[in-house]
Protein backbone atom coordinates (compact mmCIF):
# COMPACT_ATOMS: atom_id res chain seq x y z
CA UNK A 1 0.00 0.00 0.00
CA UNK A 2 1.39 3.41 -0.88
CA UNK A 3 1.76 6.13 1.76
CA UNK A 4 1.65 9.88 1.49
CA UNK A 5 3.33 12.64 3.50
CA UNK A 6 3.33 16.43 3.34
CA UNK A 7 6.29 18.68 4.00
CA UNK A 8 5.94 22.29 5.10
CA UNK A 9 5.35 24.69 2.25
CA UNK A 10 4.58 22.00 -0.33
CA UNK A 11 0.79 22.32 -0.22
CA UNK A 12 -1.38 25.48 -0.12
CA UNK A 13 -1.49 26.92 3.38
CA UNK A 14 -4.97 27.41 4.84
CA UNK A 15 -4.83 30.50 7.04
CA UNK A 16 -8.51 31.32 7.49
CA UNK A 17 -11.49 29.02 8.11
CA UNK A 18 -15.05 30.32 8.11
CA UNK A 19 -17.04 29.29 11.10
CA UNK A 20 -20.18 27.19 11.11
CA UNK A 21 -21.28 23.58 11.22
CA UNK A 22 -21.79 23.43 7.45
CA UNK A 23 -18.20 24.48 6.82
CA UNK A 24 -16.82 21.96 9.33
CA UNK A 25 -18.91 19.19 7.80
CA UNK A 26 -17.78 20.14 4.31
CA UNK A 27 -14.15 20.12 5.39
CA UNK A 28 -14.59 16.68 6.96
CA UNK A 29 -16.08 15.36 3.71
CA UNK A 30 -13.20 16.88 1.75
CA UNK A 31 -10.68 15.41 4.16
CA UNK A 32 -12.26 11.99 3.85
CA UNK A 33 -12.03 12.22 0.08
CA UNK A 34 -8.39 13.21 0.32
CA UNK A 35 -7.69 10.39 2.76
CA UNK A 36 -9.28 7.88 0.41
CA UNK A 37 -7.16 9.17 -2.43
CA UNK A 38 -4.01 9.13 -0.34
CA UNK A 39 -4.70 5.61 0.88
CA UNK A 40 -4.77 4.31 -2.66
CA UNK A 41 -1.90 6.40 -4.02
CA UNK A 42 0.73 4.24 -5.67
CA UNK A 43 -1.49 1.17 -5.84
CA UNK A 44 -3.46 -0.15 -8.80
CA UNK A 45 -6.48 -2.33 -8.17
CA UNK A 46 -5.46 -5.92 -8.78
CA UNK A 47 -6.83 -7.47 -11.93
CA UNK A 48 -9.21 -10.23 -11.00
CA UNK A 49 -11.02 -10.85 -14.25
CA UNK A 50 -10.78 -10.49 -17.99
CA UNK A 51 -13.33 -9.37 -20.52
CA UNK A 52 -13.58 -11.79 -23.41
CA UNK A 53 -13.72 -10.44 -26.94
CA UNK A 54 -12.48 -12.00 -30.15
CA UNK A 55 -12.43 -15.80 -30.36
CA UNK A 56 -14.30 -17.76 -27.73
CA UNK A 57 -11.89 -20.67 -28.18
CA UNK A 58 -8.24 -20.69 -29.29
CA UNK A 59 -6.58 -23.93 -30.42
CA UNK A 60 -2.85 -23.31 -30.88
CA UNK A 61 -1.23 -26.28 -32.61
CA UNK A 62 2.56 -26.36 -32.80
CA UNK A 63 4.65 -28.78 -34.79
CA UNK A 64 7.89 -28.32 -32.88
CA UNK A 65 10.66 -27.86 -35.45
CA UNK A 66 8.22 -28.15 -38.38
CA UNK A 67 9.48 -25.64 -40.92
CA UNK A 68 8.34 -25.33 -44.52
CA UNK A 69 10.80 -28.04 -45.53
CA UNK A 70 9.23 -30.56 -43.15
CA UNK A 71 5.73 -29.88 -44.46
CA UNK A 72 6.91 -30.23 -48.06
CA UNK A 73 8.98 -33.34 -47.29
CA UNK A 74 5.95 -35.15 -45.90
CA UNK A 75 3.72 -34.01 -48.76
CA UNK A 76 6.24 -35.38 -51.24
CA UNK A 77 6.28 -38.67 -49.34
CA UNK A 78 2.51 -38.94 -49.60
CA UNK A 79 1.80 -37.54 -53.08
CA UNK A 80 5.05 -36.75 -54.91
CA UNK A 81 4.36 -33.00 -55.06
CA UNK A 82 4.01 -30.07 -52.67
CA UNK A 83 3.84 -26.34 -52.24
CA UNK A 84 6.74 -24.52 -50.50
CA UNK A 85 9.55 -26.11 -52.57
CA UNK A 86 12.22 -23.61 -53.64
CA UNK A 87 14.71 -23.53 -56.49
CA UNK A 88 17.22 -20.86 -57.50
CA UNK A 89 20.46 -19.09 -56.71
CA UNK A 90 21.45 -17.68 -53.34
CA UNK A 91 20.47 -13.99 -53.57
CA UNK A 92 18.89 -11.18 -51.58
CA UNK A 93 15.65 -11.66 -53.50
CA UNK A 94 15.72 -15.38 -52.92
CA UNK A 95 14.90 -18.39 -55.08
CA UNK A 96 11.59 -19.13 -56.72
CA UNK A 97 8.89 -20.83 -54.65
CA UNK A 98 7.50 -23.50 -56.96
CA UNK A 99 3.81 -24.11 -57.55
CA UNK A 100 2.12 -27.05 -55.92
CA UNK A 101 -1.18 -28.34 -54.60
CA UNK A 102 -2.43 -28.59 -51.03
CA UNK A 103 -2.13 -32.02 -49.46
CA UNK A 104 -3.16 -31.43 -45.85
CA UNK A 105 -6.51 -29.93 -44.91
CA UNK A 106 -4.90 -27.08 -42.98
CA UNK A 107 -3.03 -25.96 -46.11
CA UNK A 108 -6.33 -24.51 -47.34
CA UNK A 109 -6.47 -22.21 -44.29
CA UNK A 110 -5.21 -18.64 -44.43
CA UNK A 111 -1.42 -18.63 -44.50
CA UNK A 112 1.25 -16.20 -43.35
CA UNK A 113 4.81 -16.83 -42.26
CA UNK A 114 6.19 -16.20 -38.77
CA UNK A 115 9.55 -15.11 -37.41
CA UNK A 116 10.90 -17.12 -34.48
CA UNK A 117 14.05 -15.36 -33.24
CA UNK A 118 14.62 -14.85 -29.48
CA UNK A 119 15.50 -11.76 -27.44
CA UNK A 120 18.54 -9.87 -28.77
CA UNK A 121 18.29 -11.46 -32.21
CA UNK A 122 16.49 -10.55 -35.44
CA UNK A 123 15.48 -11.72 -38.90
CA UNK A 124 16.53 -10.10 -42.16
CA UNK A 125 14.44 -11.61 -45.00
CA UNK A 126 17.01 -10.74 -47.64
CA UNK A 127 20.05 -12.07 -45.80
CA UNK A 128 18.10 -15.25 -45.08
CA UNK A 129 18.07 -16.17 -48.78
CA UNK A 130 21.55 -14.92 -49.70
CA UNK A 131 23.28 -17.93 -48.14
CA UNK A 132 22.75 -20.90 -45.85
CA UNK A 133 24.85 -19.39 -43.08
CA UNK A 134 22.57 -16.53 -41.99
CA UNK A 135 19.76 -18.69 -40.60
CA UNK A 136 22.27 -20.99 -38.90
CA UNK A 137 22.82 -18.21 -36.34
CA UNK A 138 20.61 -16.24 -33.97
CA UNK A 139 18.03 -18.99 -33.67
CA UNK A 140 15.67 -19.58 -30.78
CA UNK A 141 15.26 -22.56 -28.52
CA UNK A 142 11.85 -23.95 -27.63
CA UNK A 143 11.59 -22.27 -24.24
CA UNK A 144 12.23 -18.77 -25.60
CA UNK A 145 9.93 -19.45 -28.55
CA UNK A 146 7.21 -20.88 -26.33
CA UNK A 147 7.47 -17.91 -23.98
CA UNK A 148 7.13 -15.47 -26.88
CA UNK A 149 4.17 -17.38 -28.29
CA UNK A 150 2.40 -17.66 -24.94
CA UNK A 151 3.13 -14.23 -23.40
CA UNK A 152 3.87 -11.89 -26.29
CA UNK A 153 7.30 -11.06 -24.88
CA UNK A 154 10.63 -12.27 -26.23
CA UNK A 155 13.10 -13.69 -23.75
CA UNK A 156 16.52 -15.34 -23.66
CA UNK A 157 17.07 -18.92 -24.73
CA UNK A 158 16.66 -21.30 -21.83
CA UNK A 159 14.23 -19.12 -19.88
CA UNK A 160 10.64 -20.15 -19.44
CA UNK A 161 7.70 -17.85 -18.76
CA UNK A 162 9.96 -15.04 -17.56
CA UNK A 163 11.50 -12.03 -19.25
CA UNK A 164 15.20 -11.34 -19.72
CA UNK A 165 15.39 -9.89 -16.19
CA UNK A 166 13.80 -12.91 -14.55
CA UNK A 167 10.34 -11.45 -13.92
CA UNK A 168 7.23 -13.56 -14.39
CA UNK A 169 5.14 -13.03 -17.51
CA UNK A 170 1.42 -13.68 -17.76
CA UNK A 171 0.59 -16.26 -20.41
CA UNK A 172 -2.58 -16.81 -22.41
CA UNK A 173 -3.57 -19.84 -20.33
CA UNK A 174 -3.57 -17.66 -17.22
CA UNK A 175 -5.54 -14.95 -18.99
CA UNK A 176 -8.06 -17.53 -20.18
CA UNK A 177 -8.65 -18.59 -16.58
CA UNK A 178 -9.18 -14.96 -15.52
CA UNK A 179 -11.81 -14.71 -18.24
CA UNK A 180 -13.62 -17.72 -16.78
CA UNK A 181 -12.44 -19.98 -19.59
CA UNK A 182 -10.71 -23.34 -19.37
CA UNK A 183 -7.09 -23.93 -20.38
CA UNK A 184 -4.86 -26.87 -21.18
CA UNK A 185 -1.68 -28.19 -22.77
CA UNK A 186 -1.10 -31.39 -24.75
CA UNK A 187 2.15 -32.82 -26.10
CA UNK A 188 3.69 -35.94 -27.60
CA UNK A 189 6.82 -35.34 -25.49
CA UNK A 190 7.13 -34.86 -21.70
CA UNK A 191 4.42 -32.56 -20.39
CA UNK A 192 7.04 -30.55 -18.47
CA UNK A 193 9.17 -30.00 -21.58
CA UNK A 194 9.78 -26.49 -22.88
CA UNK A 195 6.83 -25.92 -25.20
CA UNK A 196 3.91 -27.16 -23.07
CA UNK A 197 5.53 -25.67 -19.97
CA UNK A 198 5.60 -22.23 -21.61
CA UNK A 199 1.81 -22.06 -21.25
CA UNK A 200 1.89 -23.08 -17.60
CA UNK A 201 5.16 -22.40 -15.76
CA UNK A 202 7.77 -19.75 -14.98
CA UNK A 203 11.37 -20.79 -14.40
CA UNK A 204 14.89 -19.51 -14.92
CA UNK A 205 15.79 -22.76 -16.71
CA UNK A 206 13.77 -25.02 -18.97
CA UNK A 207 15.81 -27.93 -17.58
CA UNK A 208 14.35 -27.65 -14.07
CA UNK A 209 11.80 -30.29 -15.00
CA UNK A 210 10.73 -31.27 -11.49
CA UNK A 211 10.07 -27.70 -10.38
CA UNK A 212 8.25 -27.02 -13.65
CA UNK A 213 6.14 -30.17 -13.22
CA UNK A 214 5.28 -29.15 -9.67
CA UNK A 215 4.13 -25.73 -10.84
CA UNK A 216 2.03 -27.24 -13.61
CA UNK A 217 0.48 -29.76 -11.20
CA UNK A 218 -0.48 -26.94 -8.83
CA UNK A 219 -1.68 -24.60 -11.58
CA UNK A 220 -5.21 -23.68 -12.61
CA UNK A 221 -4.93 -25.62 -15.86
CA UNK A 222 -7.85 -27.93 -16.59
CA UNK A 223 -6.05 -30.37 -18.91
CA UNK A 224 -2.44 -31.57 -19.01
CA UNK A 225 -1.43 -34.44 -21.30
CA UNK A 226 1.95 -35.72 -22.38
CA UNK A 227 4.75 -38.23 -21.95
CA UNK A 228 7.27 -38.40 -19.12
CA UNK A 229 6.08 -41.42 -17.13
CA UNK A 230 8.61 -42.38 -14.42
CA UNK A 231 7.89 -46.13 -14.55
CA UNK A 232 8.17 -46.72 -18.31
CA UNK A 233 10.95 -46.61 -20.88
CA UNK A 234 10.72 -45.34 -24.46
CA UNK A 235 9.39 -48.72 -25.63
CA UNK A 236 6.36 -48.64 -23.32
CA UNK A 237 7.94 -51.32 -21.10
CA UNK A 238 7.32 -50.97 -17.39
CA UNK A 239 10.45 -50.69 -15.25
CA UNK A 240 11.11 -52.01 -11.75
CA UNK A 241 12.53 -48.71 -10.58
CA UNK A 242 11.14 -45.28 -11.33
CA UNK A 243 13.16 -42.49 -12.92
CA UNK A 244 11.75 -39.19 -11.75
CA UNK A 245 13.16 -36.95 -14.48
CA UNK A 246 10.07 -35.14 -15.73
CA UNK A 247 7.80 -35.41 -12.69
CA UNK A 248 8.62 -35.63 -9.00
CA UNK A 249 7.87 -38.69 -6.90
CA UNK A 250 5.54 -36.64 -4.73
CA UNK A 251 3.48 -35.33 -7.63
CA UNK A 252 3.35 -38.72 -9.35
CA UNK A 253 2.18 -40.42 -6.15
CA UNK A 254 -0.56 -37.85 -5.67
CA UNK A 255 -1.72 -38.29 -9.25
CA UNK A 256 -1.64 -42.07 -9.36
CA UNK A 257 -3.24 -42.51 -5.94
CA UNK A 258 -6.08 -40.10 -6.62
CA UNK A 259 -4.92 -37.76 -3.84
CA UNK A 260 -5.37 -34.59 -5.89
CA UNK A 261 -8.05 -32.66 -7.74
CA UNK A 262 -6.90 -34.19 -11.04
CA UNK A 263 -8.59 -37.10 -12.79
CA UNK A 264 -5.56 -39.22 -13.64
CA UNK A 265 -5.44 -40.91 -17.06
CA UNK A 266 -2.71 -43.34 -18.12
CA UNK A 267 -3.86 -46.26 -20.26
CA UNK A 268 -4.74 -46.17 -23.92
CA UNK A 269 -8.32 -47.14 -23.04
CA UNK A 270 -8.63 -44.27 -20.57
CA UNK A 271 -7.48 -41.74 -23.15
CA UNK A 272 -9.89 -43.21 -25.69
CA UNK A 273 -12.74 -42.83 -23.22
CA UNK A 274 -12.08 -39.09 -23.05
CA UNK A 275 -12.03 -38.93 -26.84
CA UNK A 276 -15.39 -40.69 -26.88
CA UNK A 277 -16.87 -37.96 -24.71
CA UNK A 278 -16.64 -39.42 -21.23
CA UNK A 279 -15.83 -36.08 -19.64
CA UNK A 280 -17.61 -33.83 -17.19
CA UNK A 281 -17.81 -30.08 -16.73
CA UNK A 282 -15.67 -28.64 -13.95
CA UNK A 283 -13.30 -31.61 -13.89
CA UNK A 284 -9.52 -31.53 -14.36
CA UNK A 285 -7.75 -34.21 -16.41
CA UNK A 286 -4.08 -35.17 -16.18
CA UNK A 287 -2.99 -37.68 -18.83
CA UNK A 288 0.44 -39.29 -18.48
CA UNK A 289 1.18 -41.66 -21.35
CA UNK A 290 3.19 -44.76 -20.28
CA UNK A 291 6.43 -43.83 -22.06
CA UNK A 292 9.52 -42.06 -20.81
CA UNK A 293 10.08 -39.28 -23.32
CA UNK A 294 8.06 -39.56 -26.55
CA UNK A 295 4.97 -41.41 -27.67
CA UNK A 296 6.86 -43.01 -30.57
CA UNK A 297 9.94 -41.17 -31.81
CA UNK A 298 12.47 -42.51 -29.27
CA UNK A 299 11.38 -46.14 -29.47
CA UNK A 300 14.23 -48.59 -30.10
CA UNK A 301 15.57 -49.29 -33.57
CA UNK A 302 16.92 -47.16 -36.39
CA UNK A 303 14.26 -46.60 -39.03
CA UNK A 304 15.26 -46.47 -42.68
CA UNK A 305 11.69 -46.07 -43.89
CA UNK A 306 8.68 -44.86 -41.91
CA UNK A 307 6.95 -47.43 -39.69
CA UNK A 308 9.51 -50.20 -40.31
CA UNK A 309 9.90 -50.55 -36.52
CA UNK A 310 6.72 -51.65 -34.68
CA UNK A 311 5.10 -48.74 -32.87
CA UNK A 312 4.42 -48.48 -29.16
CA UNK A 313 0.92 -49.52 -28.13
CA UNK A 314 0.14 -46.19 -26.51
CA UNK A 315 -2.25 -43.32 -27.10
CA UNK A 316 -1.59 -41.19 -30.17
CA UNK A 317 -1.64 -37.41 -30.37
CA UNK A 318 -4.92 -37.24 -32.28
CA UNK A 319 -6.72 -39.17 -29.53
CA UNK A 320 -5.20 -36.88 -26.91
CA UNK A 321 -6.34 -33.90 -28.97
CA UNK A 322 -9.95 -35.01 -29.18
CA UNK A 323 -10.06 -35.93 -25.50
CA UNK A 324 -8.60 -32.60 -24.45
CA UNK A 325 -11.00 -30.65 -26.64
CA UNK A 326 -13.95 -32.62 -25.28
CA UNK A 327 -12.92 -31.82 -21.72
CA UNK A 328 -12.17 -28.15 -22.32
CA UNK A 329 -15.27 -27.73 -24.46
CA UNK A 330 -17.48 -28.36 -21.43
CA UNK A 331 -16.93 -24.74 -20.43
CA UNK A 332 -19.58 -22.51 -22.01
CA UNK A 333 -17.24 -19.51 -21.75
CA UNK A 334 -14.62 -21.12 -23.97
CA UNK A 335 -11.02 -22.27 -23.66
CA UNK A 336 -7.40 -21.95 -24.71
CA UNK A 337 -5.33 -25.03 -25.53
CA UNK A 338 -1.82 -25.56 -26.87
CA UNK A 339 -1.30 -28.90 -28.65
CA UNK A 340 2.25 -29.86 -29.61
CA UNK A 341 3.70 -32.42 -31.96
CA UNK A 342 6.91 -32.21 -30.00
CA UNK A 343 9.03 -34.97 -31.49
CA UNK A 344 9.26 -33.52 -35.00
CA UNK A 345 12.02 -31.49 -33.42
CA UNK A 346 13.70 -34.60 -31.99
CA UNK A 347 13.78 -36.15 -35.47
CA UNK A 348 15.24 -32.97 -36.89
CA UNK A 349 18.04 -32.90 -34.35
CA UNK A 350 18.90 -36.47 -35.27
CA UNK A 351 18.43 -35.92 -39.03
CA UNK A 352 16.13 -38.95 -38.97
CA UNK A 353 14.16 -38.72 -42.20
CA UNK A 354 11.91 -41.73 -41.61
CA UNK A 355 10.99 -40.74 -38.05
CA UNK A 356 10.41 -37.17 -39.21
CA UNK A 357 7.73 -38.43 -41.59
CA UNK A 358 6.12 -40.41 -38.77
CA UNK A 359 6.04 -37.44 -36.42
CA UNK A 360 4.75 -34.97 -39.01
CA UNK A 361 2.01 -37.41 -39.97
CA UNK A 362 1.00 -37.91 -36.34
CA UNK A 363 0.81 -34.15 -35.94
CA UNK A 364 -1.19 -33.74 -39.15
CA UNK A 365 -3.70 -36.32 -37.90
CA UNK A 366 -4.08 -34.36 -34.68
CA UNK A 367 -4.80 -31.23 -36.71
CA UNK A 368 -7.46 -33.18 -38.61
CA UNK A 369 -8.94 -34.22 -35.27
CA UNK A 370 -9.08 -30.59 -34.17
CA UNK A 371 -10.74 -29.54 -37.43
CA UNK A 372 -13.33 -32.28 -37.00
CA UNK A 373 -13.97 -31.22 -33.40
CA UNK A 374 -14.55 -27.59 -34.36
CA UNK A 375 -16.95 -28.51 -37.15
CA UNK A 376 -18.86 -31.02 -35.02
CA UNK A 377 -18.89 -29.27 -31.63
CA UNK A 378 -18.26 -25.57 -32.24
CA UNK A 379 -17.97 -23.35 -35.32
CA UNK A 380 -15.42 -21.24 -37.15
CA UNK A 381 -17.37 -18.18 -36.03
CA UNK A 382 -16.30 -18.71 -32.43
CA UNK A 383 -13.10 -20.79 -32.62
CA UNK A 384 -9.64 -19.90 -33.91
CA UNK A 385 -7.41 -22.78 -35.02
CA UNK A 386 -3.72 -22.06 -35.66
CA UNK A 387 -1.20 -24.53 -37.11
CA UNK A 388 2.42 -23.44 -36.96
CA UNK A 389 5.89 -24.24 -35.59
CA UNK A 390 7.99 -22.69 -32.86
CA UNK A 391 11.07 -22.86 -35.13
CA UNK A 392 12.59 -25.05 -37.82
CA UNK A 393 14.98 -27.87 -36.89
CA UNK A 394 17.63 -29.52 -39.06
CA UNK A 395 17.59 -27.21 -42.08
CA UNK A 396 15.76 -29.76 -44.22
CA UNK A 397 15.95 -28.81 -47.90
CA UNK A 398 17.04 -30.00 -51.35
CA UNK A 399 20.29 -31.88 -51.93
CA UNK A 400 23.75 -30.37 -52.62
CA UNK A 401 22.73 -26.78 -51.98
CA UNK A 402 25.91 -25.60 -50.31
CA UNK A 403 28.15 -27.31 -52.82
CA UNK A 404 26.27 -25.76 -55.74
CA UNK A 405 25.67 -22.35 -54.14
CA UNK A 406 21.93 -22.46 -54.78
CA UNK A 407 18.66 -23.71 -53.38
CA UNK A 408 17.49 -26.98 -54.89
CA UNK A 409 14.01 -28.42 -54.82
CA UNK A 410 13.43 -31.68 -53.01
CA UNK A 411 12.23 -34.29 -55.49
CA UNK A 412 10.92 -37.82 -55.62
CA UNK A 413 8.59 -39.50 -53.23
CA UNK A 414 4.95 -40.30 -53.77
CA UNK A 415 3.01 -43.42 -52.83
CA UNK A 416 4.54 -43.33 -49.35
CA UNK A 417 8.16 -43.45 -50.46
CA UNK A 418 10.88 -41.16 -49.13
CA UNK A 419 11.91 -38.31 -51.43
CA UNK A 420 15.38 -39.10 -52.75
CA UNK A 421 16.60 -35.55 -53.30
CA UNK A 422 16.63 -34.14 -49.79
CA UNK A 423 19.34 -33.23 -47.31
CA UNK A 424 19.75 -32.11 -43.70
CA UNK A 425 22.18 -29.20 -43.27
CA UNK A 426 22.11 -28.84 -39.48
CA UNK A 427 21.53 -30.76 -36.28
CA UNK A 428 20.28 -27.61 -34.56
CA UNK A 429 17.47 -25.11 -34.93
CA UNK A 430 17.49 -22.45 -37.63
CA UNK A 431 16.29 -18.87 -37.82
CA UNK A 432 14.06 -19.49 -40.84
CA UNK A 433 10.53 -18.16 -40.92
CA UNK A 434 7.98 -20.93 -40.41
CA UNK A 435 4.47 -21.41 -41.83
CA UNK A 436 1.54 -19.97 -39.90
CA UNK A 437 -1.82 -21.39 -40.98
CA UNK A 438 -5.00 -20.06 -39.36
CA UNK A 439 -8.76 -20.26 -39.71
CA UNK A 440 -11.77 -19.02 -37.80
CA UNK A 441 -12.61 -16.24 -35.38
CA UNK A 442 -9.98 -13.50 -35.25
CA UNK A 443 -8.43 -14.31 -38.62
CA UNK A 444 -8.84 -10.80 -40.00
CA UNK A 445 -7.12 -9.31 -36.96
CA UNK A 446 -4.16 -11.66 -37.42
CA UNK A 447 -3.77 -10.84 -41.09
CA UNK A 448 -3.85 -7.13 -40.31
CA UNK A 449 -0.73 -7.56 -38.18
CA UNK A 450 1.35 -8.85 -41.11
CA UNK A 451 3.29 -5.70 -41.96
CA UNK A 452 6.52 -7.25 -43.29
CA UNK A 453 7.23 -9.35 -46.36
CA UNK A 454 9.71 -12.12 -47.05
CA UNK A 455 10.73 -12.25 -50.74
CA UNK A 456 10.03 -16.00 -50.90
CA UNK A 457 7.57 -16.86 -48.11
CA UNK A 458 5.41 -13.74 -48.34
CA UNK A 459 3.89 -11.62 -45.59
CA UNK A 460 4.87 -12.51 -42.07
CA UNK A 461 4.07 -11.83 -38.43
CA UNK A 462 6.20 -12.39 -35.34
CA UNK A 463 5.91 -15.20 -32.82
CA UNK A 464 4.65 -12.65 -30.27
CA UNK A 465 1.76 -11.47 -32.47
CA UNK A 466 -0.99 -13.89 -31.50
CA UNK A 467 -0.31 -13.62 -27.76
CA UNK A 468 -0.35 -9.83 -27.98
CA UNK A 469 -3.68 -9.94 -29.78
CA UNK A 470 -5.09 -12.30 -27.17
CA UNK A 471 -3.81 -10.39 -24.14
CA UNK A 472 -4.24 -6.81 -25.38
CA UNK A 473 -7.22 -6.87 -27.72
CA UNK A 474 -9.31 -10.00 -27.24
CA UNK A 475 -9.22 -11.24 -23.65
CA UNK A 476 -8.59 -7.91 -21.96
CA UNK A 477 -7.73 -7.82 -18.28
CA UNK A 478 -10.06 -5.68 -16.17
CA UNK A 479 -9.60 -4.19 -12.73
CA UNK A 480 -12.02 -4.64 -9.84
CA UNK A 481 -14.05 -1.64 -10.98
CA UNK A 482 -14.47 -3.01 -14.50
CA UNK A 483 -12.05 -0.62 -16.17
CA UNK A 484 -9.06 -1.57 -18.25
CA UNK A 485 -6.02 -2.30 -16.11
CA UNK A 486 -3.41 0.12 -17.39
CA UNK A 487 -0.61 -1.96 -15.90
CA UNK A 488 -1.31 -4.56 -18.57
CA UNK A 489 -1.59 -2.28 -21.57
CA UNK A 490 1.06 -4.29 -23.43
CA UNK A 491 1.29 -8.06 -23.63
CA UNK A 492 2.57 -8.96 -20.19
CA UNK A 493 5.68 -6.85 -20.63
CA UNK A 494 5.64 -5.81 -16.99
CA UNK A 495 6.12 -8.40 -14.25
CA UNK A 496 3.55 -9.12 -11.61
CA UNK A 497 3.99 -6.51 -8.87
CA UNK A 498 4.02 -9.29 -6.30
CA UNK A 499 6.87 -11.18 -7.94
CA UNK A 500 10.46 -10.13 -7.46
CA UNK A 501 11.66 -12.72 -9.94
CA UNK A 502 11.79 -16.43 -10.61
CA UNK A 503 14.97 -18.28 -9.86
CA UNK A 504 16.99 -15.11 -10.30
CA UNK A 505 17.24 -13.74 -6.76
CA UNK A 506 15.47 -10.77 -5.21
CA UNK A 507 14.35 -7.84 -7.31
CA UNK A 508 11.78 -5.11 -7.49
CA UNK A 509 9.04 -4.31 -9.95
CA UNK A 510 9.46 -1.26 -12.13
CA UNK A 511 5.75 -1.28 -12.88
CA UNK A 512 5.06 -0.90 -9.16
CA UNK A 513 7.41 2.07 -9.03
CA UNK A 514 5.71 3.85 -11.90
CA UNK A 515 2.30 3.04 -10.46
CA UNK A 516 3.40 4.66 -7.20
CA UNK A 517 4.57 7.79 -8.97
CA UNK A 518 1.32 7.98 -10.90
CA UNK A 519 -0.70 7.49 -7.74
CA UNK A 520 1.16 10.25 -5.92
CA UNK A 521 0.48 12.62 -8.79
CA UNK A 522 -3.23 11.80 -8.74
CA UNK A 523 -3.34 12.39 -4.99
CA UNK A 524 -1.68 15.81 -5.37
CA UNK A 525 -4.15 16.91 -8.02
CA UNK A 526 -7.08 15.69 -5.94
CA UNK A 527 -5.94 17.69 -2.90
CA UNK A 528 -5.51 20.77 -5.06
CA UNK A 529 -8.96 20.36 -6.59
CA UNK A 530 -10.68 20.00 -3.21
CA UNK A 531 -8.85 23.00 -1.80
CA UNK A 532 -9.70 25.10 -4.85
CA UNK A 533 -13.38 24.14 -4.63
CA UNK A 534 -13.48 24.94 -0.93
CA UNK A 535 -12.03 28.38 -1.59
CA UNK A 536 -14.58 29.06 -4.35
CA UNK A 537 -17.40 28.15 -1.95
CA UNK A 538 -16.01 30.52 0.63
CA UNK A 539 -15.23 27.73 3.05
CA UNK A 540 -11.52 28.53 3.27
CA UNK A 541 -9.14 31.23 2.11
CA UNK A 542 -5.82 30.25 0.57
CA UNK A 543 -2.67 32.31 0.09
CA UNK A 544 -2.31 32.66 -3.72
CA UNK A 545 1.47 32.35 -3.50
CA UNK A 546 0.99 28.85 -2.12
CA UNK A 547 -0.70 27.73 -5.34
CA UNK A 548 2.40 28.67 -7.31
CA UNK A 549 4.60 26.79 -4.84
CA UNK A 550 2.36 23.75 -5.05
CA UNK A 551 2.91 23.28 -8.76
CA UNK A 552 6.69 23.91 -8.68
Amino acid sequence: MGHFSCSQGRYPSVYHFHQGQFMRTTLRIGAAAVAATVATAGAIAPATAAESQGPKNIIYMIGDGMGYGHVAFNNLYETGQSKYLVDGAFSAEGPEELDGESVQRFEDFNRLSMTTYPNNSSYDPHKAWASHEYVDKGYTDSSAAGTAMSTGVKTDNGKLGINEYGHKLENTSERAKKAGKSAGVVSSVPFSHATPAAWAAHNISRNNYLAIADEMFNSDLDVIMGAGHPFYDDDNIKQDEAKYKYVSEEVYNKLSSGASDWNYVETKEQFEALAQGNVAAGQKYFGLAPVASTLQQKRSGESTVPYDIPRNDVVDLSTMTTGALNALGQNDKGFHVMIEGGAIDWSGHGNESARDIEEVQDFNKSVDAAIDWVEENSSWDETLLVVTADHETGYLSGANERAEGKFNSMNGGGNNTLPSDHQWYSTQHTNQVVPFFFKGAGSEAIRAKATNTDPVRGDYIDNTTLAKLTLNEWWIKRDDQGGKDQADESASEQPDNNDAGVGAGEGSSTSGLFAGIAGAGIASLTIAAIAFLAQQLGIITINPHAWRNFFH
